[in-house]
This record gives C-alpha cells, sequence and structure tokens, in this order.
C-alpha cells in the first residue's frame, strides 16, 4: 500500500479527525497509486493516521475513510459502516414510519462521496468521490443485505465527479426498477422520479420543515416559490391552508406536482393554484398586481455553490427575500431557505435582515432550520451544514 506523506504541521486537521486531505498538504506520495487507491496516511514524523481513498485528479487529493492505523478498509469494512449508518435512521424515532430516508449522508456518516437515499423498496445511490467509485460493488452489496431493498438505482450523474476525474453514470446497479416509485411523507403520497429528478429524485432534506409548513398553514393563504414537486404545497394543503399558489419555472415540475395532488383525493384540489414562470418575475407581478399572502416559501437553487459565487448569490438572496417581505399580510410569516454551501448561515442571515429593511418591515426570527436527523452533520465536518432555513414573522 502506498503511503502519503504530509507536510509539517498539515497532520493537525487530520488529528482533529477532518477527512478531507488538500493537495497543498502533500509532501510527498511513497509507492504507485490509482484514483480510488487506498493510501496509508503519515505525519512528517512518521505517525501513521489512518487511511484515505487517494483522488491524483481533485484538490482534495486524499479523503480518510479511517483515522485507525489498525483498521483495515475492505468488503468487511463497507460492510460494517453501511450498516452502522442504515441502523442510525431505522433506530431514530423522529423517523419512524418515513418511506423516504437518507441512509448514508458521506463524510458525516464516515463514507466520504457517498450518497444513498431510500424512496419505498428502491435505494438511489450517489458516488462523487474516486473512493467511493473504487468500492462501488461492495458499497452496493452491504446496502442489498442492510435494508432489503428490491433495488439499487445509481444516480452518479453530478458533475462534481468530473473533479475526480470520473465520467457521469446512472442506470439500474441492482435488481429491477419499478414502473412508479411513490412515498408517504408525514400522511402526503409523493411521487418520486429516481432516474431524471433532481438529485437522487427528491429533496428528503426538507421534510421536517415541510411539516413545520403543514402546521403553520391552517386558515393561511400561502405562496410556495420555486415549488418544484410541491412538497411544502402539499404539506400546506394538508395543514388546511385556505389557498396554496406554487410557482416554478419548470413545466414538468409543475405537471409531477398537479400528479402528486391527484395521488391526495383527501386535498382539496380547488384551493391550488399553478403558475410556470421565473420566480423573479413573478414575485414582481404579483406584487404589482396588488396579492398578498399569509405564509410565503422560499426554497431557491443553490446560488453560491463555493464562496468564490457569494457575493453575487447575495444579490439574489436578498432580491427574492425583499420581494417576499412585499408581498406578506400585516402578521404573515415568510420561510427562507438556503442550500448554498458557499453561503454561510451568519451571512444568510444577514442578507435576509437586510431585505426586511429593504422591504419597510420590522421581522422577528421565530424558527431556525436545518436539514432532518437522517442528514447529520459530523462535528469535524462543519462544510456538511449546507441548509439554512429562517422562519421569520413580520408586524
Amino acid at each position: 500500500m502506498a503511503e502519503l506523506i504530509l507536510e509539517p504541521g498539515k497532520e493537525r486537521s487530520v488529528m482533529r479527525r477532518h477527512p478531507w486531505i488538500f493537495a497543498g498538504s502533500i509532501a510527498t506520495l511513497h509507492g504507485r497509486a490509482r484514483a480510488g487507491d487506498t493510501v496509508e496516511i503519515h505525519s512528517t514524523k512518521g505517525d501513521m493516521l489512518g487511511h484515505a481513498a487517494f483522488s491524483p485528479n481533485s484538490q482534495i487529493r486524499a479523503r480518510m475513510w479511517n483515522f485507525d492505523a489498525q483498521e483495515s478498509v475492505d468488503h468487511a469494512f463497507f460492510k460494517r459502516r453501511v450498516a452502522q449508518s442504515v441502523a442510525r435512521r431505522t433506530t431514530h424515532p423522529h423517523l419512524a414510519g418515513q418511506d423516504g430516508l437518507r441512509l448514508i449522508h458521506g463524510e458525516s456518516d464516515g463514507l466520504p462521496g457517498v450518497i444513498a437515499d431510500r424512496y419505498g423498496d428502491v435505494v438511489v445511490l450517489q458516488l462523487t468521490s474516486a473512493g467511493g467509485e473504487k468500492w462501488k460493488d461492495a458499497i452496493i452489496s452491504a446496502l442489498v443485505q442492510a435494508t432489503g431493498c428490491k433495488c439499487v438505482y445509481e444516480r452518479s450523474d453530478s458533475e462534481v465527479r468530473r473533479l475526480e476525474g470520473l465520467e457521469p453514470h446512472a442506470g439500474i446497479a441492482y435488481g429491477e426498477l419499478p414502473e412508479t416509485v411513490v412515498i408517504s411523507e408525514n400522511g402526503v403520497r409523493m411521487e418520486v422520479d429516481v432516474v431524471h429528478g433532481h438529485k437522487t429524485g427528491f429533496y428528503l432534506d426538507q421534510r421536517d420543515n415541510r411539516k413545520l409548513t403543514g402546521e403553520l398553514a391552517k386558515d393561511r393563504s400561502v405562496l410556495n416559490c420555486f415549488c418544484y414537486t410541491a412538497g411544502f404545497s402539499l404539506q400546506a394543503l394538508a395543514g388546511g391552508a385556505s389557498a396554496v399558489l406554487s410557482i416554478d419555472s419548470s413545466g414538468p415540475a409543475l405537471e409531477t406536482a398537479r400528479h402528486n395532488l391527484a395521488l391526495n383525493p383527501q386535498l382539496d384540489s380547488k384551493r391550488a393554484e399553478w403558475l410556470e414562470a421565473d420566480v423573479f418575475e413573478a414575485l414582481r407581478l404579483l406584487r404589482t398586481q396588488g396579492r398578498k399572502f399569509d405564509l410565503i416559501v422560499l426554497d431557491p437553487p443553490k446560488f453560491a455553490p463555493s464562496a468564490a459565487h457569494a457575493q453575487r448569490a447575495a444579490r439574489a438572496y436578498k432580491d427574492i427575500n425583499m420581494l417576499g417581505f412585499r408581498l406578506l399580510n400585516p402578521g404573515g410569516i415568510l420561510m427562507t431557505y438556503s442550500c448554498s454551501g458557499g453561503i454561510g448561515l451568519e451571512l444568510f442571515q444577514s442578507i435576509v435582515a437586510g431585505a426586511a429593511v429593504d422591504a419597510g418591515v420590522d421581522a422577528r426570527i421565530v424558527h431556525r432550520l436545518g436539514a432532518g436527523a437522517d442528514h447529520p452533520i459530523g462535528l469535524s465536518v462543519p462544510e456538511g451544514e449546507y441548509l439554512k432555513g429562517l422562519v421569520c414573522q413580520i408586524d
């Protein structure tokens, strides 16, 4: 096994159990290693710090599998790690009874670059690291054994794979994919497109926040922006909203949203209104029309994938939040989110505060929100906290 020697002082990050080793932290590589190969990590003094997956094409040159010199990285390792990750979800009381769950959340579950989401009997696997790709077969086998699923569908089609020197790949990895995949989330049925849908087919990280939307929506008029397949909208209807206007720029997404509403005959479809439009333009048009709402959900796509995009993204976040505040009735509630890794919580709150000032409203935060319990954040990997949400109420 090749040995990767760190520059003096660079072992501190690894000793704090951070799993990423950047190219600039490496002094030398003793031996030969190809993409995904397991290498030993050593300090300059020769101390063995653990094992990592080597990635010669990425600025993150190695990702730690473990911090134990005695633990082997083999099929048994992945069987054990996957089983532990799945067990953490199945024994968590807040996740009981949910058909849609994230089973593996990358670095936070000790499996860097490995994402696995379960939708009923289908597990969707996404591999974004050379190490995950190298051990794909072992991971798939472990998932099947730990879950008893009937199908594993691979959605390793993210552009981030190119940073690892990997080509996008998607397709059935195990079993047979059902014609339709439907889950029940907090009593609402939703069809999930695991082949073409965003991410692995659905935004599981917003489950708890969608539930809160339903709890806040009773007898309120609701505006859901960037609605995608209407998760927030359906929860609002289930919670007793008086009316729900859902906006998205994607016609196919809205078709799926209407279909999802039809899957729930207990919901009053007469209270649902759909609009295919650019959200920024639609918000301005609604203001011109004098429309007002009691509850507004702003869940935009990732405006800032990295800190380099933060300044430009900040303007976009401020714009939509300012328009959102202006469209609220007195006492109205704004549920606003950012999934941008390049926008930290402190900056996001500052942006929303500035939007409230520009909108001429007094607002207060009544809830701080994040991803659900199946999207844990490793204490040594704060970068994993990507989803940020604020629930603000105006006077």
